[in-house]
């Protein structure tokens, strides 16, 4: 088994910043300001032929109400699964009654501890050390996790007792990151753990209730306030023998009500969370209706030409006239990703949820599957025969063989003459065409076409050439045997 090793502590010791050391990502949000962490986040990391899985979570201070409580829940929940606990603390802040307070906790829960004293660049470690000895964990180990400082020792002591790797990978690869070390971007897990979905929306839509009625579980906080979700939380599951990875995504509003830095940083995350999905589950209010930034964050979603699926939260309890009246809107304002299943439910009750997994399939399976360059000629010549190319200058656009160009999306590439000039409601045609032919759901299609140089072009000018080359040899031998024969008459 990988083992799991959780970071744990009170708010602004450095948790994330030592994950991302660890995973030699920036995976984690990082900034000067308490309690940016909420969710406990799980990262993939390598030290000396050893896998081991490393949970970042919220800070924990003995005091917490509200969404702090929760995010206190969090934390907590990672001690229980992990195989080891690094409990941080902040050598230039000194002991604090929260750090005893974590420090009685974990020893009740008789787990696997290493204090770890942090930000140890501007304080002697054996101060460090000293000062927090009563915590009763054993000596600190003093590292400065924003400068890589220390970092090696501590894995030794963390992970020298479990076993290494059947196949160890380059140490290079996997250490942590040296100081001064660019990290590089991880997009998530890999296609081993299946149907990547992000769950996106706008903020207070029931994105993270949703995640947790598909999940089963509570596994990410769930509170009556806008922008609860602050990072992309990656989360592999198995339903039905099929693997998934949800993405929780932070609620993303218009830029103009965007204040706080980190909320900028939360947005790009969520940005790149739908770059890296296979399958967008885009999530609405019912009760608020289709608004102008929903339609802005679906247009992002085509351009990127992920699948998609759409959620009508919040269903249950309207009124007929009001679900009639969104049922209008949806038609009338959402016709541009009709390719798109829509799904009414209640993510707090789960009414409808189950559904989504159908359509998130039949949308994945569209995105990816390949077919032969024959197959797509032939249904471009149906549609061709069907309905002909406008003429441009008198002559008539030639379309003469399509096939694929790549998937996730499908691009369909189709080759002919004067394509530069096939109209956009043609275009429109022939996608439409390929979608209800080849039975595509949930995808966009893009259509790409290629002009080709006319392989007869300046044949004529040729054969002239080489008819006059002929004419000459023929004059050129009459000459001869006219001036023979002359010569033979003297």
């Amino acid at each position: 088994m990988v083992p799991v090793i959780a970071l744990v502590g009170r708010p602004n010791v450095g948790k994330s910043t030592l994950f991302n050391r660890l995973t030699k990502t920036r995976d984690a949000i990082v900034a000067e300001y308490a309690g940016l962490t909420r969710d406990r986040k799980y990262g993939e990391a390598k030290w000396q032929g050893r896998t081991y899985i490393v949970v970042d979570t919220g800070g924990i201070s003995g005091d917490e109400e509200g969404i702090d409580a929760k995010m206190a829940e969090q934390s907590l929940q990672a001690i229980e699964e992990a195989d080891a606990v690094l409990f941080m603390v902040d050598s230039r802040a000194g002991m604090t009654a929260a750090d005893q307070m974590i420090a009685e906790h974990l020893r009740k829960r008789n787990k696997r501890t290493f204090l770890v004293a942090n930000k140890v660049d501007t304080v002697d470690p054996e101060i460090a050390r000293a000062e927090f000895s009563p915590l009763g964990i054993g000596e600190a180990l003093p590292i400065a996790a924003a400068h890589g400082r220390g970092i090696q020792a501590m894995l030794e002591a963390a992970l020298g007792a479990f076993p290494r790797d059947n196949a160890a990978e380059d140490e290079a690869d996997e250490a942590p990151l040296a100081e001064g070390e660019e990290p590089r971007r991880v997009p998530g897990p890999s296609e081993k753990d299946g149907i990547k979905i992000a769950i996106i929306g706008r903020p207070n839509v029931g994105k993270s209730t949703l995640v947790n009625r598909m999940l089963g579980e509570e596994r990410v906080i769930v509170f009556d306030q806008a922008g609860t979700t602050r990072d992309s939380i990656y989360i592999p599951f198995e339903r039905g023998e099929e693997k998934y990875t949800l993405i929780d995504t932070a609620g993303v509003r218009r830029r103009g009500k965007i204040f706080e830095a980190v909320e900028k940083f939360s947005v790009v995350k969520t940005l790149q969370a739908i770059q890296d999905a296979n399958v967008v589950v885009f999530v609405m209010d019912a009760r608020e209706g289709v608004v102008e930034h929903d339609l802005n964050l679906l247009g992002f979603v085509l351009e990127t030409g992920r699948a998609l699926v759409i959620a009508l939260n919040k269903w249950d309890g309207m009124e007929p006239s009001q679900r009639d009246y969104v049922k209008t809107e949806l038609e009338r304002r959402l016709f541009f990703v009709n390719f798109a299943d829509i799904h009414f439910i209640s993510a707090l009750h789960g009414t409808g949820v189950g559904h989504l997994y159908k359509s998130v399939q039949a949308a994945f399976a569209s995105a990816v599957t390949r077919w032969p360059t024959n197959r797509l000629t032939q249904i471009l010549a149906d549609a061709v025969q069907e309905h002909q190319p406008p003429l441009v200058n008198g002559r008539r656009i030639k379309l003469r063989y399509a096939h694929l160009g790549g998937a996730n999306p499908p691009l369909i590439v189709i080759h002919g003459n004067q394509v530069e000039d096939v109209p956009r409601a043609y275009t429109r045609y022939l996608e439409n065409t390929y979608r209800r032919v080849l039975k595509l759901v949930g995808t966009p299609i893009r259509i790409e076409f290629k002009g080709g140089e006319n392989p007869f072009e300046g044949r004529k000018n040729k054969l002239t050439e080489r008819q006059v080359n002929k004419k000459r040899r023929l004059m050129s031998h009459h000459k001869k045997a006219e001036k023979k024969r002359k010569d033979k008459k003297k």
